[in-house]
């Protein structure tokens, strides 16, 4: 019998940093990055109070005192179009995408 082994999806920091090291504004730009992801869940998600929570695709962090955006590379299953905007995101805006593993 053989086993299939499933690849975890990546998981990304967007960093409040543009590339050449300035804080990202406004301030509250990770909570509203993350709100527009909200509603792309995995099956199932839904349930009483989901509509008021974030994605676990996309969920803001703070990371050594530097806002930060999680993103795991399972949104694009999920829907292409929110994966490339929130990459388009971070490119446009000149800010700092690194790996978590």
């Amino acid at each position: 019998m053989t086993q299939i082994q499933t690849q975890k999806p990546r998981r990304l920091y967007i960093k409040g940093l543009t590339t050449s090291g300035r804080t990202f504004r406004p301030s509250d730009w990770a909570e509203r990055l993350a709100g527009a992801m909200s509603s792309f869940r995995p099956r199932g998600a839904g349930g009483i109070g989901a509509h008021i929570g974030y994605s676990p695709y996309c969920v803001p962090r703070l990371v050594e005192g530097v806002k930060c955006v999680y993103v795991s590379e399972a949104l694009k299953d999920v829907e292409p179009m929110a994966w490339d905007f929130v990459m388009n995101f971070a490119r446009d805006n000149e800010l700092q995408v690194v790996d978590c593993e």
